[in-house]
């Protein structure tokens, strides 16, 4: 009965919430107001979702957030959010660099899921950022590395101000995110550029597209992964084959990687499981130091939508995970 209900859960009818179309357009046929007032409470509803997504463990300290702008292009201005740790004590904190999800097109550093993360990370005495970057929809996946690149520099250009330890840095992200945080990692250290990588101790992806063919294989159901990386990457796999090659993680993965932390759901409808497995085997062949964390019941975002006892332990240990990686006793667990 429970492979039932996920085979549900993940197909094609659900995943992409086409109930919720058929409804509207039965109700618009017999009634145009109904129709309406239908849509704007399915509206409402995720409006709501959305803005009550975050970690299930709250944090109710005052945590000091403090924004700064890190660059300018083409007028607009692009931001960085740095959460403190209620100690005040030390001189310099350890940083989680982080990075919002959204397909590349959509999010932004202080939605609340985002926010929650980054207030429970600093509660546990790391400083967390969470940047703005421009979307797919206009720019390209090169534009959007860029702007991941430049806030990061940004905060190592300026890390004493900000009291930032700058030798002990974990990249992070979630989805979209997890995938720049694995593409700068995996890029950099391939290419030997010491000074990209220079005090980042380890990288935290959940469920990241590893390689971004995956999310158009015939298996995976959601038509936002599709559309995103194609407005993106401005193109399918078949018409843009060497940018997909470029902008996937696992094709930059060498011996020189730093130690990783991967978490994927099973029961993930956007980004397919079966891609976090596909790099976990290149890790292995590289000899990568690693930890795989899954959750058999989790969907797409699941560290933000489900409050069980797997989410909370998920959790708890990304957070021993780089407290160990910032003291430099990483060890590979899964090889």
């Amino acid at each position: 009965m429970e492979k039932i209900k996920n085979k549900i859960k993940q197909s094609f009818f659900i995943v992409n919430k086409l109930y919720l179309f058929i409804v509207f357009l039965l109700l618009s046929i017999q009634n145009l107001g109904l129709g309406i007032i239908y849509f704007l409470g399915t509206l409402f509803v995720f409006i709501w979702k959305t803005l009550r997504s975050k970690v299930p463990m709250e944090v109710n300290n005052e945590i000091e957030v403090k924004s700064f702008s890190y660059k300018i292009v083409n007028g607009k201005e692009l931001k960085i959010d740095l959460y403190y740790p209620m100690d005040k004590t030390k001189k310099t904190y350890p940083l989680v660099y982080f990075c919002h999800g959204g397909g590349w097109i959509s999010g932004f550093r202080n939605q609340p899921n985002n926010i929650s993360w980054c207030r429970y990370l600093a509660s546990k005495g790391f400083i967390a950022s969470s940047i703005d970057y421009r979307y797919g929809y206009k720019y390209t996946i090169e534009d959007i590395l860029s702007d991941y690149s430049d806030g990061l520099d940004f905060i190592k250009m300026n890390f004493q101000d900000l009291k930032i330890d700058k030798k002990n840095i974990v990249l992070m992200g979630l989805s979209a995110g997890g995938h720049l945080a694995l593409l700068y990692s995996t890029f950099n250290t391939f290419m030997g550029n010491q000074d990209a990588v220079k005090g980042i101790k380890s990288v935290v992806a959940y469920y990241p597209p590893s390689d971004l063919k995956d999310l158009f294989d015939k298996d995976n159901k959601s038509l936002f992964a599709r559309f995103s990386a194609s407005r993106t990457l401005k193109g399918t796999p078949k018409e843009e084959e060497e940018v997909y090659r470029n902008a996937s993680p696992i094709n930059w993965v060498s011996d020189k990687m730093i130690p990783t932390l991967l978490v994927h759901g099973k029961l993930d409808n956007v980004v397919p499981f079966e891609s976090s497995i596909k790099l976990i085997k290149i890790f292995k062949k590289f000899n990568v130091k690693f930890r795989f964390l899954v959750h058999n019941n989790g969907p797409h975002s699941f560290d933000t939508v489900l409050k069980d006892y797997k989410t909370v332990d998920t959790i708890k240990k990304t957070i021993r995970f780089i407290k160990t990686s910032v003291k430099g006793d990483q060890t590979n667990e899964n090889n």
